[in-house]
């Protein structure tokens, strides 16, 4: 990134090159702060709205930027650029957590739509804080503590009896940030490390997982709320692999207590857009099955991706309508059952061409959905996904659900590797 002074005159420099064609007389102006593929999508989403949108990027060939005809290049850390990139919107939101709280309530002094809103955000951006403000509401959550000190960690771990989990308490996704040390001494070790590197963290007692949930709700301002089928969520390496629309592993009971746990959380909160619960179930004393809270994501979320393909309004959408306070859409399955599985970058880029192996999917796999971020390749880089839906009148009984996941990886997994995972040959 350049100096400041340097990065404003570019930021004011680009202006006179698309304002005037890049947005329908007449049609509202959404910011987006932000620039990787939540942000590509959402502009997606407001092409069919007769909207586009404005996109803060850090680079001109980032994800969202490859598609938006408003691109301004900035730094979301300085606080000029966000003030002047704002101007003249009808909403400003996230495609991540990150923007300084301190930009935002100044924005809202100016009288600016944010949405979310700074008071809710700062509960997807602290896990200490939106543990404590959970707990405060009486929703479910593993015993947790802030960590100050070396000894602060030594006694969690003897009161948990080594079941703990560390994590950063700001930043971190995708299994970065979040630790499970395998002894005392290393819990010890990584705390010190850690605090001396100024790392903020807490420690939360590690549960026995049964699944990973994901409940979804959009919510707008003028307070009408409307969910998503819940979904569980496949992690491998803590990176969320795979999606299976509905929950169909899971009991009704559970189902209908994450719906409304994430419905009161989004009411409590204050949340505005789209909101992700995230839900470890496990079993507890009796054999009875429970949830605690995960994390909280207030915008457009990897296992909402489904949605795309998969019921009658996408979480892009959504979105979209939610921050404008328009009135949201249907959130009814358009398929008794929808599997997204990501595409990761492998150890290595295969020769073939992406659009070749893309070929190869649609061949064996005509019902695929695939969605690319235009991100370049690395190892274990989210560089798109794959959504396969089972044929309407079709019963999503455990089956016919296994068969669309095993279908769906294999997709997926072709994407990145050029090779089907399963022999499969055309021949």
């Amino acid at each position: 990134m350049s100096t400041d002074a340097e990065s404003k005159e570019y930021l004011h420099a680009d202006w006179s090159l698309s304002r005037d064609t890049a947005h329908a007389p007449g049609a509202p102006i959404i910011t987006i702060v932000g620039d990787g593929q939540l942000a590509r999508m959402m502009q997606h989403a407001a092409v069919e709205l007769g909207l586009s949108c404005r996109v803060l990027a850090a680079e001109a060939g980032s994800s969202a930027a490859q598609v938006s005809a408003d691109v301004v290049l900035g730094d979301y850390e300085q606080r000029e650029h966000v003030m002047d990139v704002v101007r003249d919107s009808d909403a400003v939101t996230f495609d991540h957590e990150h923007v300084p709280n301190e930009f935002l309530n100044e924005l809202i002094e100016r009288g600016v739509n944010v949405q979310p809103q700074p008071s809710a955000l700062i509960n997807a951006q602290d896990k200490l804080v939106m543990r404590k403000r959970l707990r405060e509401a009486g929703a479910p959550v593993p015993p947790f503590m802030g960590i100050e000190s070396v000894q602060d960690m030594e006694g969690f771990w003897e009161s948990t009896g080594g079941a703990v989990c560390v994590k950063a308490r700001r930043g971190g996704y995708d299994g970065k940030g979040v630790w499970f040390p395998a002894d005392r001494d290393e819990a010890l070790d990584l705390t010190s490390r850690l605090l001396h590197n100024g790392v903020p963290v807490m420690a939360e007692k590690k549960v026995d997982l049964v699944r990973e949930l994901s409940a979804m709700v959009a919510r707008t301002p003028s307070g009408e709320v409307i969910a998503w089928p819940v979904v569980e969520s496949v992690q491998e390496q803590g990176i969320c692999v795979e999606a299976i629309a509905p929950a169909v592993f899971s009991s009704e009971q559970i189902v209908e207590h994450a719906h409304q746990l994430c419905q009161d959380i989004a009411v409590e909160l204050g949340v505005t857009g789209v909101l992700a619960v995230e839900l470890f179930e496990v079993e507890d004393a009796n054999g009875q099955p429970e949830l605690f809270i995960n994390e909280l994501a207030m915008r457009p979320h990897n296992t909402g991706h489904w949605t795309q393909n998969g019921c009658v309004t996408d979480q892009f959408e959504q979105h979209l309508r939610a921050v404008l306070d328009r009135p949201l859409g249907s959130t009814a399955l358009t398929a008794p059952a929808t599997v997204m599985a990501n595409v990761l970058g492998g150890e290595e880029d295969p020769e073939k061409s992406m659009h070749e192996r893309m070929d190869d999917v649609w061949r064996r796999f005509p019902g695929a959905k695939i969605h690319m971020y235009g991100k370049q390749w690395r190892p274990r880089r989210k560089i798109g996904h794959v959504n396969l839906s089972l044929t309407c009148g079709s019963c999503a009984d455990e089956d016919a659900v296994k068969q669309l996941r095993r279908e769906a990886r294999l997709a997926a997994q072709y994407l990145v590797s050029a090779r089907w995972e399963d022999g499969w040959s055309p021949r």
